[in-house]
């Protein structure tokens, strides 16, 4: 018997490296080190990219932007999503909302947050809350060297 809801979970991280500016959260982080990755590196769009796609069974991100598909170079996070809303609309799929954890030293969401909420539910077409954390010093987001995200979506099925 299959459920009229599903929910799905996406994580990701990416390591700083590259000269400025990052991109987290669909926003451009001018002061921080840039992630390294085949696109702008926008590692909390990957993990709702992913929750969304695991949770209407479409498969992951890398199946649709990566580092084989040359198109997808340097993609911002902002249109990753746009495309992943278009995928799962035409096959039927609603997303719900989504919730986002950030985990690392910087940027520091908070005072950024409402403006990454309002520019991810509206490339998503749905409600995203971002929350953040640190790991307390330890491991490599407490090194600071990169970011970690979870993400957890809920969508209707057809």
């Amino acid at each position: 018997m299959s459920s009229k809801i599903r929910t799905g979970i996406g994580v990701d991280a990416h390591k700083y490296g590259v000269t400025g500016p990052c991109f987290l959260a669909g926003l451009e982080w001018p002061d921080v080190n840039g992630l390294v990755a085949h696109s702008d590196g926008d590692a909390a769009v990957h993990a709702i990219c992913d929750a969304v796609l695991s949770a209407c069974q479409l498969g992951d991100i890398g199946e649709l932007f990566g580092v084989d598909r040359p198109e997808w170079a340097g993609v911002t996070g902002v249109a990753m999503l746009a495309h992943v809303k278009e995928l799962v609309t035409k096959k039927g799929f609603v997303i719900n909302n989504v919730a986002l954890q950030i985990i690392g030293n910087e940027p520091r969401i908070t005072p950024r947050r409402a403006e990454a909420q309002e520019v991810l539910s509206q490339a998503l077409g749905a409600p995203v809350s971002v929350a953040a954390t640190t790991s307390d010093a330890m491991g490599f987001t407490g090194r600071g060297e990169g970011v970690f995200v979870i993400a957890n979506a809920l969508v209707q099925v057809p």
